[in-house]
């Protein structure tokens, strides 16, 4: 992360300067949970035309603000959803890496780590990977296989589906609530994840980062990839920031 905090301008919803720790205060996400599943935040980052990815990753479309305000949403949540592709491709490790954040996230009531949730239908992941190395994480895997992954660092737990049943996000999403406490949930994609929460209504906010930038080409698939939706689903803007061009838009959902 960017050692020195970026000062970013805010457009909306009053001209002003914000860091990405102002502009996140007093989120209190947990405080939304309904009492049947946790609290659901998205966080994605898109070039100008909707790509969703450069050369299959992020880097090239984000930028100092955009990572600051990335780990800064880390800071506010019980858990951190990822789908399998996204922690190989993006090389997934512990989730708060600064001892100084993990202390702001014990003054907040939270654990110091965010529980890491991967969701991974046929366990396509291997003990190697940063994230399942590091002997410091808890990691919950939403799965079907009946496999078990072995020789983990991490404390790898898992989530299933009946035998023979699909892997219903809806269900698992109600079973971290009542089975591991967690009332809020930030979802980091990718787009195949969140072609699976969107149509079932599981996505309470969005909080999209537009790179100045067209992929063309070069791009990848948009941020929800053609998902199966009826119809459009409505976004009601809370705040609007800037910096370098880039912008960054906090949505509720409205279905």
């Amino acid at each position: 992360m960017d050692a020195l905090p970026v000062v970013l301008r805010r457009l909306l919803p009053e001209p002003g300067s914000v860091t990405a720790i102002e502009a996140l205060e007093g989120l209190a996400l947990a405080d939304l949970a309904s009492d049947h599943r946790p609290y659901v935040v998205l966080n994605m980052v898109a070039t100008a035309d909707g790509a969703a990815t450069v050369a299959h990753r992020t880097a090239s479309i984000s930028n100092p603000a955009d990572r600051q305000l990335f780990h800064e949403l880390r800071m506010h949540v019980d858990a951190v959803l990822v789908g399998a592709g996204t922690v190989r491709t993006e090389r997934y490790g512990r989730l708060v890496r600064d001892p100084a954040h993990r202390e702001r996230r014990v003054a907040r009531g939270l654990a110091p780590d965010p529980l890491a949730v991967v969701a991974s239908r046929r366990l396509t992941l291997t003990p190697e990977l940063p994230l399942l190395a590091d002997p410091h994480s808890r990691v919950v895997v939403l799965t079907t296989s009946a496999a078990d992954l072995d020789e983990c660092a991490a404390r790898v737990s898992y989530l299933r589906p009946a035998p023979g049943e699909e892997l219903d996000l809806a269900t698992m999403l109600a079973r971290l609530r009542t089975e591991h406490g967690v009332r809020s949930v930030l979802c980091e994609g990718g787009p195949n994840l969140n072609t699976s929460l969107l149509p079932a209504g599981l996505v309470d906010e969005l909080f999209l980062s537009i790179a100045p930038a067209l992929a063309g080409s070069a791009g990848a698939r948009s941020i929800v990839d053609q998902a199966p939706l009826a119809e459009p689903v409505g976004l009601e803007l809370v705040w609007l920031l800037e910096s370098q061009s880039q912008l960054f838009a906090r949505y509720l959902l409205r279905p």
